[in-house]
């Protein structure tokens, strides 16, 4: 099917979703840089604004945030780390989170009450997040429930998930991990249960049931909350232990085994290392897999003159090839972009934020509510008492 204008040629009518056509849809490849900010002096505002608010403000930057605001941040890392970062300035009365809301929400609960967390835009939000919502969560338990395995069932959530997930796992016995310690929470929990509610990354509990914890495919099923049930029999609760959530990581996610078997075909003595929110076929073909600060140190001790495939964000990538010119470090996909809500903290919503604090004004403040916030400082003290790394 074709539309045609008029003094124009014809183009394809592509199902959104389905096919697409790099020659009409432009940024699909997303082969250069992020545009500029349209306004040439909101650098200086930013410096301006920045250094008039001293020690009153302290900026925290994630990995996956673009270069015009990661060169702001007093720090910069992965979510856990940055809110962590956060408790640890107590004296400053305002952080300004350049990352996503799940994010800003957790800086919240680890920060004092004379602590406001600010988050540029309250539409940079995580679609990941977005899959569990509390009451399929809820409504998920009782399903557990009513198939008689709730009381042997420890939930785990991963630290990208809403405060009140979080709240519902330190309610319910359980914990918070991230992506450097999920196999020690999941050994923490099976020592409390026979079975793990995995929230919300199919994919992150997967592997790290698989690859880590010895557990079998077959022993993993996946809750879907849009299906009565989840889509699963009684019998088929019964006999799992990994009981995944129906979500995923929409950058991450969309990696393919295809994509590694194409960089090994054009990059000679590749190396392939991979986030393990990716799919199960893509870090089964992978040579190195870990978190986001794993990816980070790896490269940065690599041989010069090695070659490198990253599976994890672009902004990231690119900012490591920059940084590492002596290696070969390119992205594993050709056509998976940036993170569409984490590039929401531009630099037009940064300069808005602290010149509204340097005029005496908080804008999208982040604030947990007392009791969501007592639950989910439960599931995040049962992560913090784990052994080992707790790094994103």
């Amino acid at each position: 099917m074709t539309t045609i204008a008029e003094g124009s040629k014809s183009l394809p009518l592509l199902f959104l979703g389905r096919d697409t056509d790099p020659h009409s849809e432009r940024g699909v490849e997303c082969p250069g840089a992020l545009p500029p900010a349209s306004d040439p002096n909101l650098v200086e505002r930013a410096l301006k604004a920045k250094a008039a608010l001293g020690d009153q403000v302290f900026v925290l930057g994630h990995h996956y945030q673009r270069d015009e605001v990661i060169q702001f941040a007093d720090v910069t890392g992965d979510s856990f780390k940055l809110a962590r970062d956060a408790a640890a300035r107590p004296d400053a009365p305002y952080i300004v989170f350049c990352g996503v809301h799940f994010m800003a929400e957790s800086a919240d609960i680890l920060t004092n009450e004379n602590q406001t967390v600010i988050l540029p835009d309250l539409a940079a939000g995580c679609s990941m997040a977005d899959m569990a919502r509390i009451q399929q969560v809820e409504a998920a338990w009782d399903a557990l429930a009513d198939a008689g395995v709730a009381d042997v069932t420890v939930p785990v959530t991963y630290m990208n998930s809403s405060a009140d997930i979080k709240a519902f796992c330190g309610r319910n016995g359980g914990a918070v991990c991230t992506s450097s310690n999920a196999d020690v929470a999941l050994d923490w929990a099976f020592q409390q249960g026979e079975k793990v509610l995995f929230l919300p990354d199919q994919h992150l509990g997967r592997n790290t049931a698989v690859q880590k914890m010895g557990i079998s495919l077959d022993e993993c099923v996946v809750y879907d909350p849009h299906k009565p049930g989840g889509g699963l029999t009684p019998e088929q609760l019964a006999d799992a232990k990994m009981i995944l959530w129906r979500g995923h990581c929409s950058v991450h996610g969309r990696f393919t085994a295809a994509a590694v078997d194409d960089v090994r075909s054009r990059v000679p003595g590749v190396n392939v290392i991979v986030h393990p929110e990716c799919q199960h076929e893509v870090v089964l073909k992978a040579d190195l897999v870990g978190s986001t600060e794993y990816i980070i140190n790896t490269l940065e001790a690599a041989e010069p003159g090695t070659s490198w495939a990253v599976g994890t964000e672009l902004n990231l990538v690119q900012r490591l090839a920059k940084q590492h010119t002596d290696k070969n470090i390119v992205f594993l996909d050709k056509t998976v972009c940036y993170c569409a809500t984490m590039n929401r903290i531009d630099l037009p919503h940064f300069v808005w934020a602290l010149e509204n604090l340097v005029a005496g004004t908080v804008v999208n403040p982040i604030k947990v509510d007392p009791e969501t916030e007592q639950y989910a400082k439960i599931a995040l003290d049962r992560m913090l008492a784990l052994p080992g790394k707790t790094r994103d």
